[in-house]
């Protein structure tokens, strides 16, 4: 049986244990309550639903593995439930919860005071290619815009305040990116594993 209202389920949970980072909800005149995207993904027959802040965080189980072939059906089922149930142009990043962790780990730079830590999930390798190709055209400097590209993400810093006007998250904020791609804040993240 599915957990209820965000508390886990007390039976372990069966198959792969998947998080869905959705795209644009809650911003942008696209309301998703956290109760009804839950229900949403209980609906799709995905077990162990939990939802963790209102950014659009979703953790499922599923039978079936974690290979690419079952992440892309996994994705389209999420999103065209989104979809049907909430009406908006939806659009997921899926990573399984041991590589959201590896990510977290791996977070190569060291918290600083003012500062906001981020991971941006891209989904299609060629769309991280050309996020990387334009990183170098950008130019940064390490100690005003640390940037790291890694598999499947970019981390980066910013300093509060900062985050709208920062080359990359305008970069990566372009409209042609919107179905590949989403961005959490590190503290976000580990409340995902949490």
């Amino acid at each position: 049986m599915a957990a209820r209202g965000g508390a886990a389920s007390a039976a372990a949970p069966r198959g792969v244990r998947w998080v869905a980072l959705l795209r644009g909800v809650n911003v942008g005149g696209v309301t998703v309550r956290s109760a009804d995207l839950r229900a949403c993904v209980e609906g799709l027959g995905l077990d162990d639903v939990r939802t963790v802040l209102a950014t659009g965080n979703v953790l499922f189980s599923a039978p079936g593995g974690h290979g690419a072939a079952r992440r892309r059906e996994l994705k389209a089922l999420v999103e065209e439930g989104l979809r049907t149930t909430f009406g908006y142009d939806a659009w997921i990043v899926l990573v399984t919860r041991d590589e959201l962790a590896t990510v977290v780990d791996d977070f190569p730079f060291a918290g600083r005071d003012g500062w906001h830590d981020y991971v941006t999930f891209v989904s299609e390798d060629a769309v991280l290619a050309e996020l990387s190709d334009a990183v170098a055209d950008l130019g940064l400097d390490d100690a005003t815009a640390p940037l790291s590209v890694g598999e499947g993400v970019v981390r980066w810093q910013v300093e509060k305040g900062g985050t709208l006007d920062a080359p990359f998250s305008k970069l990566s904020s372009k409209a042609r990116y919107r179905a590949t791609t989403t961005t959490r804040n590190l503290q976000t993240l580990r409340k995902l594993l949490a």
